[in-house]
């Protein structure tokens, strides 16, 4: 279709969302023309016309893309299928494995609980967790010591603890991690495995955030799945973000495609344990399934400072302090691309000429492994999630020029 076509079929589609009842609108969360949020149209069409040619191109079987600003849904499309065998069609409410973008949810619940005064991020977690005190620091002679600091809450959301990552060569030799375990299992796997380094001395992004959902669990007295959701996606209207996808929920969860040379997209599982099934594991670092409109609303969420239609989640204060770099300087100077990372689990933004393409500091985002993203300009107040299924996650640098085309949509 002719691009003045994508433009009028875009335009038509925003008068008709404005005016009907959805979702959406019941959620607090209004769904305008791009005009009427500060956005050009015709950016956000050609965002369709890219993820309709990663379809025909076979980079992708689906997508689905939601772009806000000032609270205001101004662009949800979904293109191609969900599943290239069924062929259902991709639409807003398929569900997606997001991975690592469970982290800054994870990391809401953490600040949540500190708002509440149940512990300080100065804490050594050992005090919460007595396997953190036979931690020991790998030697470059391969060697170990015991650490000359404990591990503590900043350390664990700065991803500076020195704990390795759930695919590292040194947790898979070790059998660190499975979906069939439990959370004290896995941690009690952990620290059997010496840090890379001194805590606070290094950053090393980690399955840190599986040790804070085992925190949220004693600080709060509730399994991590319940605090979850009664603190956190019930008051924001995620009713379809949870650990796995019930039976009634299946019809729509999307599957997982690797690319093959010269062969298509082929079905690609990541997990041994599948999504559709419980796991032993509630992992606060990569476990949640979610749609794209639930994830509008997490990310609209910390944009508009802890508060989405009238139900706050977390102080404005806290939110500023946990979406600015928390590394410290001598850490930061040996990061690439302009980014540092924050207490919300988020890279940020911090030289936006080293970042280029674009960018503004105090701009932050995250992804999740099998396609998934966040990203957020709180300069401009506009937001942008993005799904699709993949291996890679990336496919011909398809985030970055979604983001692209948001970033020359907006509006003065």
């Amino acid at each position: 279709m002719p691009k003045r076509g994508w433009v009028a079929g875009l335009l038509l589609l925003g008068a008709l969302l404005a005016t009907a009842a959805s979702a959406d609108a019941q959620a607090g969360i209004p769904r305008v023309r791009p005009e009427a949020a500060g956005l050009a149209a015709e950016p956000l069409a050609d965002i369709t016309d890219l993820l309709h040619r990663a379809v025909a191109d076979q980079l992708l079987a689906g997508a689905v893309v939601g772009v806000a600003r000032h609270g205001q849904v101004a662009y949800l499309e979904a293109v191609g299928v969900q599943d290239l065998a069924a062929r259902a069609p991709m639409t807003e409410r398929s569900l997606f494995r997001v991975y690592s973008m469970t982290k800054a949810v994870t990391a809401v619940a953490v600040m949540m609980l500190h708002e509440e005064g149940r512990f300080q991020l100065s804490d050594p977690i050992s005090r919460y967790l007595p396997a953190f005190r036979d931690v020991v620091v790998l030697n470059a002679d391969g060697t170990t010591r015991p650490p000359a600091r404990p591990v503590t809450v900043e350390h664990l959301l700065l991803h500076t603890a020195g704990l390795s990552h759930r695919t590292s060569a040194e947790y898979r030799e070790a059998r660190v991690r499975s979906r069939d375990m439990s959370l004290d299992q896995l941690i009690g796997n952990m620290v059997r495995v010496p840090l890379r380094f001194e805590p606070g001395e290094g950053y090393l992004y980690s399955e840190a955030s599986s040790v804070l959902g085992r925190l949220v669990e004693i600080w709060s007295g509730q399994p991590f799945d319940q605090f979850l959701h009664e603190r956190i996606f019930e008051p924001l209207g995620m009713m379809d973000t949870g650990f796995w996808v019930e039976p009634e929920r299946r019809d729509r969860l999307t599957t997982v495609y690797a690319m093959s040379d010269g062969t298509g997209l082929r079905p690609f599982e990541i997990e041994e344990v599948p999504f559709t099934v419980r796991p032993t594991l509630l992992e606060g670092a990569v476990g949640l399934v979610s749609t794209v409109p639930d994830f509008l609303r997490f990310t609209l969420m910390l944009a508009n400072h802890g508060e989405l239609a009238s139900v706050r989640i977390l102080e404005a204060s806290t939110v500023a302090n946990m979406t600015r770099n928390g590394l410290a300087d001598e850490i930061l100077r040996n990061r690439r691309g302009g980014t540092g990372w924050a207490l919300a689990n988020v890279s940020v933004v911090v030289d936006a000429e080293a970042a280029g393409a674009g960018a503004r500091a105090g701009e932050y985002r995250w992804d999740g492994s099998a396609g998934t993203e966040l990203w957020v300009d709180p300069a401009s107040g506009t937001v942008l999630v993005t799904m699709w299924q993949s291996s890679p996650a990336n496919p011909d640098q398809l985030r970055q020029r979604i983001t692209a085309l948001v970033r020359e949509a907006i509006q003065p």
